[in-house]
């Protein structure tokens, strides 16, 4: 292979990308079978093989058992609303921030104790194995999960408090900076880092996707006074949603 060109199974993967992206195969059209690319395009079964896997990981294409490979419905992205101020006192972030580009955000959660993992421990400034508060979420928009959340909360931090449960007491549902002005840890600051990988399993079968979709992770950390009191993984479909920042200019 000449310096420059292109792997065969990429070449054919193109060609038949820019059909599926121009309409000539449209959604739900069966994609040619291996047979069929390998005497359209002159290949082996091998490199019809690794084409078809190269579309399936973009997600243009999908499998259905028993019958064949399908041009998948190309959705169109809708917004994930997030902003570095707060409309309101008193309410979680997620709904305000959706309420506030007219979507219905919706949210069920599980909180749970647990020893913080190596990942967790380096985020929130603790020892390996220190006690924290997770907490799981679901969000919908009109019943479709849009995103999901696993924070961490040291209970060094929270514990014994009544912020401890997140979603429960008296702040039950209210955003990290109410919850912990409450017990008089004032969050001056918050980092988010975007990233993106292939969705793992768990999280493709609540939101919707197959083997391969790639989601989007945003890390996110609060501090007080530079210490970390809440850091979580964020996860969104990148198929279905982007995520839009509004920041305040001071």
């Amino acid at each position: 292979m000449a310096i420059g060109e292109q792997p065969a199974y990429l070449r054919v993967a193109g060609d038949l990308r820019r059909k599926i992206v121009d309409g000539t195969l449209p959604p739900h059209t069966r994609l040619p079978s291996q047979a069929r690319i390998r005497k359209e395009y002159g290949v082996s079964d091998t490199v019809a093989l690794e084409a078809r896997k190269v579309l399936m990981a973009e997600g243009l294409v999908e499998g259905r058992s028993g019958s064949g490979t399908y041009v998948r419905e190309r959705p169109v992205p809708r917004r994930i609303s997030r902003s570095g101020f707060r409309l309101t006192s008193g309410a979680n972030p997620f709904r305000q921030e959706q309420t506030a580009v007219g979507a219905e955000g919706t949210w069920e959660s599980r909180s749970e104790q647990e020893g913080a993992s190596v990942d967790t421990a380096d985020r929130l400034g603790v020892p390996v194995g220190a006690r924290v508060m997770r907490t799981r979420y679901v969000f919908r928009e009109k019943g479709e999960a849009m995103m999901l959340s696993t924070s961490w909360e040291s209970l060094d931090v929270t514990g014994r408090t009544p912020v401890m449960l997140p979603e429960e007491g008296p702040l039950g549902g209210c955003g990290v900076v109410e919850r912990m002005a409450a017990i008089d840890i004032v969050v001056d600051n918050v980092s988010e880092e975007v990233g993106a990988r292939p969705g793992l399993a768990d999280e493709l079968l609540t939101l919707g996707g197959v083997p391969g979709h790639v989601v989007m992770v945003v890390a996110r950390t609060y501090y007080a006074s530079g210490r970390p009191v809440e850091t979580a993984d964020i996860v969104v479909p990148a198929d279905r949603f982007r995520v839009a920042y509004h920041l305040p200019v001071r």
